[in-house]
């Protein structure tokens, strides 16, 4: 169980900022009770503070809901629309954790999720893949880089979003569980990173 920064390799304390070209911040939901619908937002920034102790380690991220693509011009449409995400009065989405637990060969990161100015605690299963190196940065001291995994589940209707089509056969158009996952690549910040251990 890895509560200690060495034993995850390479591990760096530090403030870190969320790179959105290497990123991406995915969900799903049934549709029609038969198929998985996937998208995704194109736009958000966040930062992750490394702690010394990893389990003291801290995430903030904000999510513009404007930015929603699921493949289909109308779909992304009706979801940015009062039924759905309702972007004029909600532009954006924000997660704040309020803490880190080890859990098996992983981590639990918990935290407070705000949409449609609801705010719910939601926890996320987190994986830590990894702290290098880009030799493609313009100098050394940008170079570190950070990489996370983490997914977890949200009840759609917890924050409001609460669209309810029936089908004629029984079930509904659109699930109400919404799994998430995101794919975090993170870069350090210059003035800060200290190799733990």
């Amino acid at each position: 169980m890895p509560t200690e920064p060495t034993e995850i390799p390479g591990y760096l304390a530090g403030t870190w900022t969320i790179d959105p070209v290497h990123s991406d911040v995915g969900f799903a939901v049934r549709h029609l009770m038969i198929s998985r619908t996937k998208g995704r937002f194109t736009r958000f920034e966040g930062r992750i503070v490394t702690a010394g102790d990893p389990l003291k380690s801290e995430v903030t991220a904000t999510i513009d809901m404007a930015s929603v693509d699921t493949g289909s011009a109308q779909r992304d449409d009706n979801l940015r629309g009062p039924g759905f995400f309702d972007v004029e009065k909600h532009p954006t989405m924000t997660y704040r954790s309020t803490g880190v637990r080890a859990d098996g060969d992983g981590f639990v990161l918990d935290g407070e999720l705000t949409l449609k100015g609801v705010t719910r605690p939601v926890p996320l299963r987190l994986e830590a893949n990894g702290f290098g190196m880009d030799p493609f940065a313009p100098e050394p001291a940008a170079g570190a880089r950070a990489g996370f995994t983490a997914t977890g589940e949200i009840d759609r209707t917890d924050f409001g979003v609460d669209f309810d089509g029936a089908l004629p056969g029984g079930g509904v158009l659109l699930g109400e569980k919404v799994q998430i996952v995101l794919e975090v690549e993170a870069a350090l910040q210059p003035e800060a990173g200290t190799i733990a251990g």
